[in-house]
């Protein structure tokens, strides 16, 4: 119970209440620090971690973009269906690698998720989102080093593309409808599949090969749809992984960075309308089991 009720009770002096709520206000600015200046920062396994979230998504950045480029090159009838089929393998496979170590993010948006309802720390969080990000850009870095300049020209390094100019004419879809299926995508990403594997209780009775399968084949799918429903070239489908998007936006710069913002802000209103919906339900079970375990109200 907040001191400041315990005094009142007690039928202190005025006095004394003010100091309690002084106390009290000082207790929560400490609270507050704690969350950011956080003995995380110190710790080995927070950053061996984060070596594993920097290379996993580097290496996400890189057979992702790669299979983008490849897809679109060979002239393949139906490329989205193919980008899809290997993101599903590609991702499963990196969870399955990053999950025992770090938990398997890989993705701001998953982490931003996670501190959100409690899973994880602010200072985690923070230390994820900068490894994430940085393997994002040395993945795109390595992407860039071994394909041609033509190439890269052309499918834009395989990054998150809102729309190209093709004979000066811009071909795609409007950064709006970009925007509303990355917030859409990416809040299914967060409630049909990350659901599980913050639920202890279903990850334990699934397995991990199947929460890790469940999440990689949910991701393939939006791709795929969300590519598929706008029927407009130019448009490489809902990204739903900021950093992905980052990597290229910095790397390769141009239409990319024009259009990032659509790539972040739309997974952050996904993660906030994803908290919110927690929050509906934040007194059943299985989350009070994780809120407990972390320490949470």
């Amino acid at each position: 119970m907040d001191p400041v009720v315990l005094h009142i009770v007690g039928q202190d002096s005025p006095r004394k209440m003010d100091e309690s709520k002084a106390n009290s206000r000082q207790g929560k600015a400490f609270n507050f620090l704690h969350c950011f200046i956080s003995h995380d920062f110190l710790s080995p396994e927070v950053w061996r971690a984060a070596v594993a979230e920097l290379l996993g998504t580097a290496v996400l950045v890189f057979v992702l973009d790669t299979i983008v480029i490849s897809s679109y090159q060979t002239k393949t009838e139906t490329p989205n269906l193919v980008i899809s089929f290997f993101i599903v393998i590609t991702l499963t496979i990196l969870l399955l690698a990053t999950f025992p170590i770090s938990g398997g993010h890989i993705n701001p948006a998953i982490t931003f998720s996670a501190v959100l309802v409690g899973v994880i720390s602010p200072s985690r969080a923070i230390v994820y989102v900068l490894a994430q990000c940085a393997g994002a850009v040395l993945g795109a870095l390595a992407l860039k080093a071994v394909v041609s300049s033509s190439i890269e020209e052309a499918f834009s390094l395989g990054g998150c593309t809102v729309s190209v100019i093709v004979e000066a004419v811009s071909v795609g879809v409007t950064k709006g409808q970009a925007l509303w299926l990355e917030i859409i995508c990416t809040f299914v990403l967060l409630f049909a599949s990350v659901w599980i594997a913050f639920d202890d209780r279903q990850a334990k009775a699934m397995g991990l090969l199947r929460v890790c399968s469940i999440i990689g084949g949910v991701a393939g799918v939006l791709v795929f749809v969300s590519s598929t429903v706008t029927a407009t070239k130019g448009y490489a489908g809902a990204g739903m992984n900021p950093a992905r998007c980052l990597g290229a936006a910095v790397v390769r710069g141009g239409q990319l960075w024009n259009s990032l913002w659509v790539f972040w802000t739309g997974p952050a209103i996904s993660c906030l309308l994803f908290y919110v919906y927690v929050k509906i339900v934040r007194d059943l079970p299985p989350w009070t089991e994780v809120l407990s375990r972390n320490g949470l109200p």
